[in-house]
């Protein structure tokens, strides 16, 4: 599957309860995310061949269908990856929903907190989707999409140089360890992603460096990593 229209990651929400479900809706929306709430199991089956979603968060215990049924029906029929929301006496159905094929196990109620971090392991290579774009000083980088623009003129940047100055934007005016940039650019540590974080920076620097006069946006930091100022007038990188 892939994210779904405007650049959404697309989720069923199945909940008997209107407050719990919508509430989860509400939240998901803030991190781009399409949810779509159905207090009725069947509606959701019928929908989920059109929507094609990205994943499924269905409550355990619920009334109109069997929990663990549905879960069988998304994850093992239709191959969508379902987590399960267990509440503090849903124990033994969260098992057998569990062993019916959902991926995880969720609090219910439901915070936004704790879901966003298993969607985005179960679907990574969709979970571009599930930041917010960030815009900076005009500079403006868009996870979903992988657009990055600067004033509105498009800068083209491969995926590693992308994932590096999203993460620098992301922590924008803090400095942030070698160690932090290779967990971001290359999800780890070698000899030979540490060679070539500073290739890729310079690199990166000099594609930002729009303007013949304009300073490099980011800073090295001596003995501790790199900083990205968000203004024209950085001091002198080396």
């Amino acid at each position: 599957m892939t994210v779904g229209s405007n650049g959404r990651f697309v989720l069923l929400v199945i909940d008997d309860d209107e407050s719990v479900g919508g509430a989860l809706v509400a939240e998901l929306a803030d991190h781009r995310v399409r949810a779509h709430h159905y207090p009725h199991a069947a509606e959701a089956l019928l929908d989920a061949g059109a929507l094609q979603p990205d994943a499924a968060v269905v409550a355990s215990g619920l009334t109109t269908m069997s929990s663990t049924e549905v879960v069988r029906l998304l994850a093992r029929r239709a191959g969508i990856p379902t987590v399960v929301g267990v509440g503090d006496d849903d124990g033994g159905v969260a098992a057998a929903a569990l062993k019916a094929g959902a991926t995880a196990g969720v609090r219910r109620p439901y915070r936004a907190a704790e879901v966003l971090p298993i969607l985005r392991a179960i679907r990574p290579e969709t979970s571009g989707a599930l930041d917010p774009p960030i815009e900076i000083g005009g500079l403006r980088v868009d996870p979903a999409t992988f657009e990055v623009s600067h004033h509105g003129r498009v800068v083209a940047l491969p995926m590693k140089e992308f994932r590096l100055l999203y993460f620098f934007m992301s922590n924008a005016e803090r400095t942030v360890t070698r160690e932090q940039l290779l967990a971001a650019g290359w999800g780890g540590i070698s000899d030979d992603t540490s060679n070539t974080l500073t290739v890729h920076i310079k690199r990166l620097r000099r594609r930002l460096a729009l303007d013949g006069d304009q300073a490099p946006m980011i800073v090295t930091v001596r003995g501790l990593g790199y900083r990205f100022v968000p203004t024209a007038t950085t001091p002198s990188t080396s």
